[in-house]
């Protein structure tokens, strides 16, 4: 196969069919290279064709209206999140600290990043949908935009295009741009990291690899150790790329390394040097420990499936899906992600094989072995960590799946006089055509005819690039390939930016059976508590196999979280559960709400997404007992007793959504819940069972 390629030419292979040269190449580029970035998106690059201008600000233009139209029918999204927002424009310690609510009881279970982004908008803006949501969707327009400049840097227009176009349609990242979780800005910042490593290849520059180090860092900041599974690939293309010594290649990996650590370290040490009641306790730990929660819950636990606190998980086949290597293309994940990824596949080992024998300093394997290498190792941990995992984390493989389709298309077709590169570009589109009907199969009744249009379309494509390349039919040839890698996943993207997504494990595109799919996502907003294991508005995720159900409403007599029916003195009711936000109605915001000003918490509720619908309602500080799972030993009673007995909090609402020490974790929430109820006394608002804290009553 390598027989008939171009012989290397000192590394850089400049006229390559399929291969661009950098604009640092040639002296007549320099001016080039110190455009910004902004500027060469919108005025293109001067060795550019005509039609590539155009092409790229539709690409951007199309993204942003996909990512933003009817963004606000989602209202609060995941409503974990949206609290912390609100409590980051009310309170700049707040915001420092990633607090769930503004009187900085407990932090939510991630690093603060991504919530900055928003808190500032919203604090420019003023709290909304709109304001929260807009920045997130801006991001992965960045995100598409970058993708484009880091591919075409090396390869053809057409490679960026289609690696651009790609990562905008994958309907989990459509999914993501148009939600308030963290995931959005850590894809922005790997893509931005990704860039900066392929700028510190082209000359072995530290200043670029020191950056992409930073950026890294500061994904940390957004989602803990997810952002580290890019480290081995960038650092691998760089040590065997960079046309500099080995000890210069080592120590620019070392720095950048020291950018890293001190990009995303920064917070940690504050955060772990801080005394404990001088900030919120951190929640997700056990122990009110940052370290704790990087390593455990966030960690490692991940993989093996040992989250101290966590929901489930721990073992194969456990409520978050069967591991192993087909579990991205399953009903929960299949049609959210894997629409390109035996495209992506075939390309890695095609790349691969195509550069195998080229110099040590070659870019185009360079660029292999950077995006293989992030897609290969985010597969395998997606498909074999044990711990929590939902399926809208497979965003993170986007950018890598575009890239490398986009890249091994371009090679292919700029040699498509030579049978082999026809068979291989055939083969693509066949693979592709293929499993986007058996994905399409999976919900018939989702627009019924375009799985077979997309078949019919993958063999006739198929056919036309198997015959000896014409000129006059190009065109035709490329759009018939374009259409059948991205029918199957733009149609399923629409459906997304049309349905309004809520809850903690939304859902991208429209609900397979088998899995957790479906409009809105499983807990989606409004979505009122069921009785769960261990609490009232508990609602355990569905396992495998076994599509969600819907909720009833609460009608206030279920039991405390951790408390059985009839436990004496149980506080019950309440709206919510672990993965939808609770919904208060206007009578009971109002009850909250009166003399709010007057409490440090108007109320306290079992589990955050409980606390979180109450606190957005009501403008005020809601404490969210036992943290996301309810399972945080925070407060302890004593403390909560302590709170009460001072005067500062105002109601205990009952319900929530904690699943209490079903994996080890803290019982404390029933601990409290059980002393609220022998206390003080019930009443129903609005159909939620609540009690004064201020008036126990008589023993």
């Amino acid at each position: 196969m390598t027989s008939t390629l171009p012989g290397p030419t000192a590394g850089m292979q400049p006229h390559a069919p399929g291969f661009a040269p950098p604009a640092s190449s040639t002296p007549a580029a320099r001016p080039e290279e110190r455009r910004s970035l902004l500027g060469r998106l919108v005025r293109g690059r001067t060795d550019d064709p005509r039609w590539v201008r155009p092409a790229l600000l539709a690409v951007l233009l199309g993204t942003g209206l996909l990512y933003c139209w009817g963004l606000s029918a989602s209202g609060w999204a995941n409503s974990f999140y949206a609290a912390a927002v609100q409590a980051g424009t009310q309170s700049w310690k707040a915001f420092f600290f990633g607090s769930s609510d503004a009187a900085n009881f407990i932090t939510v279970d991630k690093p603060p990043a991504s919530l900055w982004v928003m808190e500032l908008s919203a604090r420019i803006f003023g709290l909304n949908s709109w304001s929260m949501l807009v920045p997130q969707a801006l991001e992965g327009v960045a995100a598409v935009g970058l993708l484009y400049l880091a591919v075409r840097r090396w390869f053809t227009p057409g490679a960026g295009l289609l690696a651009a176009a790609v990562l905008a349609l994958t309907p989990v990242a459509v999914l993501m741009f148009r939600f308030n979780n963290p995931d959005a800005l850590l894809v922005l910042l790997l893509v931005a990291a990704a860039y900066a490593t392929i700028r510190a290849i082209e000359h072995g520059s530290t200043r670029w690899l020191v950056l992409a180090g930073a950026a890294i860092g500061f994904g940390f900041l957004t989602k803990m150790l997810q952002a580290f599974l890019v480290v081995p690939a960038f650092a691998l293309a760089f040590v065997v790329a960079a046309p500099t010594s080995w000890w210069r290649r080592l120590g620019s990996l070392a720095l950048a390394g020291l950018a890293l650590l001190v990009a995303g370290g920064w917070w940690v040490a504050v955060v772990a040097l801080l005394p404990a009641d001088w900030r919120p306790y951190v929640g997700g730990s056990q122990t009110n420990s940052i370290v704790e929660l990087i390593l455990g819950y966030n960690g490692l636990g991940r993989l093996s499936g040992d989250e101290t606190g966590s929901v489930g998980g721990g073992a194969v086949g456990s409520m978050w899906g069967q591991t192993g290597l087909s579990r991205l293309f399953g009903s929960d994940s299949g049609g959210q992600i894997s629409w390109l990824i035996p495209a992506a596949l075939l390309a890695l080992v095609v790349g691969l094989l195509l550069t195998a024998r080229r110099p040590r300093t070659d870019r185009m394997r360079a660029s292999f072995l950077l995006w293989g290498g992030w897609f290969a190792v985010t597969f395998l941990v997606f498909s074999l960590m044990a711990g929590i995992f939902h399926a809208y984390y497979n965003v993170a493989l986007a950018p890598a799946i575009g890239a490398l389709v986009g890249t091994a298309a371009a090679t292919l077709w700029s040699r498509r006089t030579q049978w082999w590169a026809r068979a291989l570009l055939a083969a693509g589109v066949t693979t592709t055509g293929v499993w986007a009907f058996v994905l399409l199969r999976r919900t018939p009744d989702f627009v019924p005819f375009l799985a077979w249009v997309i078949l019919l379309g993958s063999v006739v494509a198929a056919a036309l690039l198997l015959l000896p390349p014409v000129r006059s039919v190009a065109v035709a040839i490329a759009a018939a390939g374009l259409f059948v890698v991205l029918a199957g996943p733009s149609a399923y993207a629409a459906q997304t930016a049309a349905t309004a997504h809520g809850g903690s494990i939304p859902s991208a595109g429209p609900a397979a059976p088998g899995g957790f799919g479906g409009r809105g996502g499983l807990g989606g907003a409004g979505a009122a508590g069921t009785a769960g294991p261990g609490g009232a508005g508990g609602q355990r995720p569905a396992g495998p196999g076994t599509p969600p159900t819907a909720a009833a409403p609460p009608v206030g007599g279920s039991p405390p979280a951790g408390g059985g029916a009839g436990q004496p003195g149980a506080a019950r009711g309440g709206a919510g559960g672990l993965l939808g936000g609770s919904t208060p109605s206007a009578e009971l915001t109002a009850t909250l709400s009166a003399d709010g000003s007057a409490y440090t918490w108007v109320a306290a509720a079992v589990g955050s997404n409980s606390a979180s619908g109450y606190q957005l309602a009501t403008g005020y500080p809601v404490m969210a007992i036992g943290g996301f799972n309810g399972s945080d030993p925070a407060p302890s009673l004593a403390a909560f007793q302590q709170e009460v007995a001072a005067g500062r909090i105002h109601y205990f609402v009952g319900g929530g959504g904690g699943f209490g020490p079903s994996q080890g974790g803290s019982n404390v929430a029933n601990q409290i819940a059980t002393w609220v109820g022998d206390t003080f006394t019930a009443t129903t608002v609005g159909g939620v069972t609540v009690y004064d804290l201020t008036s126990p009553r008589a023993q």
